[in-house]
């Protein structure tokens, strides 16, 4: 379901009508198979979860799945928000499964992980948005394999303190929060999110101590200089991590893809955002929020 903005958005794209030639070579990955794979699929399954690795159709799940890690989606698989790339289903979510963290926490000690990614949808409906199902996730995780270390990837809670302060009972080691454009695309592209809004909630937990991340997408309509001026707010606001990819059009109803980003542009946001400070910036453009996520645990 996309709204008048989002509808407006498209029909200017389509006006424009640029001619995007053949997808780059860089953009073709192989479909997911092995035996790793399949055990992982196998997992989740048999435990009843959700992962954004296929809700969102990431083209690293075959990769990432292979290495015997996925980025575990809880909070059932409904959102409550209508975003224009994102591909996770649209409507009025299940009652909550209070028994969720349990699964998680026993799938990431099946597969022996060492770090792990946490997700989730939108559950605005909610009065913590979710938090707590978050921090008891985090507490079992911790419980069951001792030692391996935890990144949450939240939605913005509406700016409710409240929920931030349910996350900090049981803190990850990195707290993720994705602006995914830049602000003159969000009433489009985020439409129920604010752009100051999400950055208050990587100062406020910065402040509280954690290693921060956040993630964008490129391709959809933004300005390079406006990239660039999104990673300054990111590091005025205490961002350490910055992930960097391409956008790409999973269904027709989505955004559509304003252009391809050359390699030559990726190294150049990588390059600005070491000078700027950030501790560490994954810029190509297959990049998502969780690639190579353990290796920023390390850092």
């Amino acid at each position: 379901m996309i709204n008048q903005h989002q509808r407006e958005f498209k029909e200017q794209v389509e006006k424009e009508k640029k001619d995007l030639g053949h997808r780059p070579e860089w953009l073709k990955v192989r479909l997911p198979s092995g035996d790793n794979y399949k055990d992982v699929l196998a997992l989740m399954r048999k435990s009843k979860l959700h992962t954004v690795c296929e809700e969102a159709k990431c083209p690293n799940m075959g990769e990432c799945w292979n290495n015997r890690t996925a980025t575990f989606m809880i909070l059932g698989d409904t959102c409550t928000r209508s975003c224009g790339f994102c591909n996770v289903k649209v409507g009025l979510p299940n009652e909550l499964d209070l028994d969720e963290p349990r699964r998680v926490s026993e799938a990431v000690e099946e597969l022996n992980l060492n770090h792990v990614v946490i997700t989730s949808v939108n559950r605005d409906e909610l009065k913590d948005g979710g938090a707590s199902i978050f921090s008891e996730t985090v507490r079992m995780i911790r419980n069951k394999k001792p030692g391996c270390t935890i990144e949450i990837l939240i939605p913005d809670f509406k700016g409710d303190e409240e929920a931030f302060e349910i996350i900090m009972k049981n803190p990850p080691d990195i707290l993720n929060h994705n602006l995914e454009t830049v602000p003159r695309l969000y009433h489009a592209v985020r439409p129920q999110a604010k752009y100051e809004r999400s950055l208050e909630l990587i100062r406020w937990f910065k402040n509280k101590g954690l290693k921060t991340k956040s993630g964008i997408m490129v391709g959809i309509g933004e300005q390079p200089e406006e990239v660039v001026e999104l990673m300054k707010d990111l590091r005025e606001h205490g961002c350490d991590i910055l992930t960097i990819g391409q956008y790409l059009q999973p269904t027709k109803i989505h955004l559509p893809v304003d252009r391809y980003v050359t390699l030559e542009e990726f190294g150049m946001y990588k390059t600005k955002g070491l000078e700027m400070g950030f501790k560490a910036v994954e810029s190509s453009p297959l990049v998502r929020s969780s690639y190579h996520a353990h290796k920023h645990a390390e850092l």
